[in-house]
């Protein structure tokens, strides 16, 4: 019975989170499944991953495959370096990417005139008391 770590939907349309599970390959994708590794909100900013490192570890050394975005997962939670690592690989554990920030967001441009108006202001306080003294 061939093994895959994947993902299975859950949640509604245009507000999907996913399940990383362990499953027959032959299994439908939301279907019946062998064991629930963790879930993936891509919602979140940044994506939020939680998934039990010790069951994926444990499913990797029986020969479960994982799918494409399935690993790329398990990299962003450690799980697929710590396996890499107990077979005598050296790999560097990933850090979790930082939040993404659009530029044309209107909070995000007052956040930054507001930090460009207390520099300012600083510097010509700065400016003040070197003319005073």
């Amino acid at each position: 019975m061939p093994v895959k770590i994947r993902l299975a939907q859950r949640g509604k349309k245009k507000n999907r989170t996913f399940r990383v599970i362990v499953a027959d390959s032959r299994s439908p994708r939301d279907g019946k499944f062998i064991e629930d590794l963790g879930f993936y909100n891509p919602q979140d900013n940044p994506s939020s991953v939680e998934i039990d490192v010790e069951k994926a570890v444990s499913w990797l050394e029986k020969g479960a495959q994982p799918s494409e975005r399935a690993q790329k997962i398990l990299e962003i939670s450690g799980a697929w370096a710590q396996w890499r690592s107990s077979k005598g690989e050296v790999v560097s554990i990933p850090t979790p990417p930082e939040p993404k920030i659009k530029s044309s967001s209107k909070a995000h441009n007052k956040k930054n005139e507001d930090q460009a108006d207390d520099t300012n202001e600083e510097s010509a306080e700065e400016e003040n008391k070197g003319e005073e003294e």
